[in-house]
């Protein structure tokens, strides 16, 4: 799941690098954006996009999202316990909120108003802060029953509380990515990729132990 005023565009890297592994993937285009760029934005209209190429999969897979899909698909996660194996979260370690998200909204608005005649997507922020208001990512966070994962650039500055989100949840990995911003998986594609493959194997692997006979013994033993 991507970022505001972007859309799915942006994972290239990421997908060509999952199934040359041997992973299905799919990149979503918010409400909003890409490809559902006559849509409005809203929380609820996020998360059915992604419910919908979630229920595509044979088994629960994992979520990635950056900035607003991180945001997105954390809140999806935190209500649909048994749907996927785990998210990975970029670009949206602190809350949103306070005044100067306010006025940033008021800002993209008349932005908005002002490019409206030729076009532009300023509208889809504005609409972004709207639905996020009074959303608390840290609450969401605390209710995920599946392993997370933070890969945030060093010089984002949407990474400001991951400590908060660190002790928010023990056992949550963190990944902080050198000489990458806000956009990590395009300033660091290798990087990047890397540490999805790597999520990807761990879960692979606690999967194939939950299967596997000898656990289903022990289990039953228990």
């Amino acid at each position: 799941m991507h970022g505001t005023r972007t859309s799915s565009a942006i994972w290239e890297h990421q997908l060509a690098a999952v199934r040359r592994s041997g992973h299905d993937a799919v990149a979503v285009d918010l409400p909003g954006h890409g490809s559902r760029a006559h849509e409005r934005f809203t929380l609820p209209g996020a998360m059915s996009a992604i419910d919908e190429a979630v229920s595509s999969f044979s088994v629960p897979p994992l979520l990635v999202g950056l900035s607003l899909g991180g945001y997105s698909s954390l809140a999806y996660a935190a209500r649909h316990h048994g749907k996927v194996a785990g998210v990975v979260l970029s670009g949206c370690s602190t809350e949103i909120r306070g005044k100067p998200l306010g006025l940033y909204r008021t800002v993209s608005l008349k932005v908005a108003q002002t490019l409206r005649p030729t076009g532009g997507t300023w509208h889809v922020v504005a609409d972004m802060l709207a639905a996020m208001k009074g959303y608390s990512s840290l609450a969401d966070l605390r209710r995920v029953l599946v392993p997370v994962w933070l890969v945030n650039g060093r010089r984002d500055i949407l990474r400001l509380e991951e400590r908060r989100f660190l002790a928010a949840v023990p056992g949550l990995r963190l990944h902080v990515v050198a000489r990458a911003g806000h956009d990590v998986n395009s300033h660091a594609p290798e990087t990047f990729n890397r540490i999805l493959l790597h999520a990807l194997h761990e879960l692979r692997g606690a999967a194939s132990a939950v299967t596997s006979p000898i656990h289903r013994a022990v289990a039953h033993a228990g």
